[in-house]
């Protein structure tokens, strides 16, 4: 916005909506999305600014409107953004907060902030924070209270250096209960908490967003911390527990030293994890273990059953990794839900319908959220893929709305097939269909597009029901128009 627009928006505040001079300094948090859980990612920085003296006010747009009064008198509101719909859904909600709060200083933060800054300053956000952004929180915030403009960023971009966690503060955000909840196989719900041991990832994924920012890098949040976090989610409610790490088995003794604290304090709490395969196979002897501690399912970014694809995509597992991985969580006794991005330039109509044929053979269906099988591959500023040779005559230049670099298949019936997907999946998670009705539906697309008949399934290729989480994973899923207005 220019200067002009925004002396007008500084003009027409209220003064009665700026705080006493008196009153401790206010700063908000927004989280946009967070795959239905209550963030980590608001509780930590603000139990760093309150015990740095200030007020802080946060705000789930994932379950609370856009207030004018939550958002009066604050001198910095700060957005976190975490993954893809996160910050779609950020960019939408920065002119309204503009409107509500014209003399706040907006900053963004998060995995996602650092390659989206063009775009995001260009909407009027001064400060962007990625990597262990809470140092920098904290740093505005002391500048602005000090009477620093902060019309120029001090605050490194991307903070690699580790930092002392503190046990978060989740004091200000909604009760746990009306978060996302474990379903079991059974149909019987518990509630579930959100945890962070770990933040960043020690592999290089060229598809992963992790990678631009951490570059390879992890750090680890104390067992202490961890702890202290679980135990005031145990008391709101929490009997499930389930941790974000990117990779929970980036660090397996620390993940192990975790899980051994938390199993003696609460022996009942169960939990899920996501897990690389690779870590799978290589770790194999601590899955009993986990079992033991509590461990229902793994979440695994498996991404494509097709060899090549993983190559292109630098996963360091195979076809066959992936079906050795799934035989040792079943012979551990703990689900593997595994997650896929199976549309990419380089899939095939054949390979698309090799993925359905793999789930059925092994009985995954039922551990398939719908909404996995219409993800198309996110090419977002930084990505690792744009220095893949050749990937960048697949692509279109950099689209601000989508938040990456466009790209059509060189065989247009395979987007067409996508759209087909996504226009039976989507509508069938948010109606909560069964999960095997569409995959069925989502068969007889893909063999139609071939001009095959679709053969007839069973029970048995579906698999039985396995326990997951009430919100489907959406990290990198378009996010609806219901989303995008829900502010």
């Amino acid at each position: 916005m220019d200067s002009c627009n925004d002396s007008c928006l500084l003009n027409s505040a209220s003064e009665e909506n700026w705080p006493d001079p008196a009153t401790p300094f206010k700063v908000v948090l927004i989280n946009s999305y967070e795959l239905g859980r209550q963030p980590f990612a608001l509780a930590e920085p603000s139990a760093w600014l309150k015990q740095a003296g200030f007020n802080v006010q946060c705000i789930d747009l994932s379950l609370q409107k856009l207030d004018p009064a939550l958002l009066a008198g604050a001198k910095l509101v700060a957005l976190y953004v975490g993954m893809h719909t996160a910050t779609r859904i950020a960019v939408e909600a920065i002119p309204r907060i503009r409107e509500m709060a014209p003399r706040a200083h907006l900053c963004v933060y998060g995995l996602y902030a650092p390659m989206n800054q063009k775009l995001l300053r260009g909407l009027g956000v001064k400060t962007i924070l990625g990597g262990e952004f809470e140092p920098g929180v904290v740093s505005l915030a002391q500048r602005l209270r000090d009477g620093d403009a902060c019309d120029a960023q001090i605050e490194p971009l991307v903070n690699l250096n580790k930092i002392v966690f503190i046990a978060p503060d989740r004091s200000g955000l909604p009760h746990l209960q009306r978060y996302a909840y474990l379903i079991l196989p059974d149909g019987g719900e518990k509630m579930a908490g959100f945890v962070e041991a770990s933040r960043g990832c020690k592999h290089l994924c060229r598809h992963c967003p992790v990678v631009p920012v951490y570059q390879g890098k992890f750090r680890v949040v104390p067992v202490e911390v961890v702890l202290a976090d679980i135990s005031q989610q145990v008391q709101a409610g929490a009997a499930h527990i389930s941790f974000g790490d990117p990779d929970f088995f980036n660090g397996p003794t620390h993940a192990m030293k975790v899980l051994a604290a938390m199993h003696a304090e609460f022996p009942d709490l169960s939990f899920d994890a996501t897990i690389k395969i690779q870590h799978l196979i290589d770790h194999a002897g601590l899955l009993p273990r986990l079992r033991a501690a509590g461990c229902l399912f793994i979440t695994a970014a498996v991404e494509s059953v097709d060899d090549k694809v993983l190559e292109y995509l630098a996963k360091n597992h195979t076809h066959a990794d992936f079906v050795r991985a799934l035989q040792l969580c079943r012979e551990a006794g703990i689900f593997l839900a595994p997650t896929f991005v199976p549309f990419t330039p380089w899939t095939t109509l054949e390979g698309y319908l090799d993925l359905l044929r793999t789930l059925a053979r092994l009985h995954l269906a039922e551990a398939v959220p719908p909404i996995q099988l219409c993800i198309r591959l996110l090419v977002p500023e930084g990505s690792y893929l744009l220095q893949l040779s050749g990937f960048r005559e697949m692509i279109e230049a950099f689209d601000a709305k989508l938040l990456g670099y466009p790209w059509r298949h060189a065989d247009p019936r395979v987007d067409a097939l996508q759209q087909a997907v996504q226009a039976r999946a989507a509508p069938g998670d948010q109606q909560g269909l069964a999960r095997s009705d569409i995959f069925e539906r989502i068969w007889r697309l893909a063999h139609d597009a071939l001009g095959l008949l679709a053969p007839p399934l069973t029970r048995a290729d579906f698999g039985e029901p396995i326990a997951r989480l009430s919100e489907p994973w959406y990290c990198c899923a378009e996010p609806t128009e219901q989303q995008l207005q829900s502010f």
